[in-house]
């Protein structure tokens, strides 16, 4: 079974899951997504799988999504979706992929449930 994490190692939660990673000895791929932005077709699928629409998976404390006035926009999949991908800074962070299901891991307790996953 493969596992990945979407990393952003400026962040402390996402620095955070993939040291838990590693002390729980998971082979995993990391994915740097701010320098490799998923496509439309990838967050599409990761975000399914973690059961999220995308406007519950974005960052709207960023000044991005300030700008981009993405707290009024309306709940259409496809809109978000391409919104994220063109900004991935406002994606929620880190998120560990398995075969079977997405986390977002912001804490230990979704570290868990996406290694008991994997």
């Amino acid at each position: 079974m493969s596992t990945e994490i979407w990393h952003n190692p400026r962040c402390s939660k996402s620095r955070a899951a993939k040291a838990a990673l590693d002390e729980a000895g998971v082979a995993y791929t990391e994915r740097r997504y701010l320098d490799a932005p998923p496509t439309a077709e990838e967050l599409d699928r990761v975000l399914t799988a973690a059961g999220l629409e995308p406007w519950d998976a974005a960052r709207l404390a960023e000044p991005v999504a300030k700008e981009l006035g993405l707290k009024d926009l309306e709940h259409d999949r496809a809109k978000w979706i391409a919104v994220l991908v063109e900004h991935p800074v406002l994606i929620q962070r880190p998120i560990i992929v398995t075969d079977v299901a997405a986390v977002v891991a912001r804490d230990p307790e979704s570290v868990r449930k996406a290694l008991d996953s994997a």
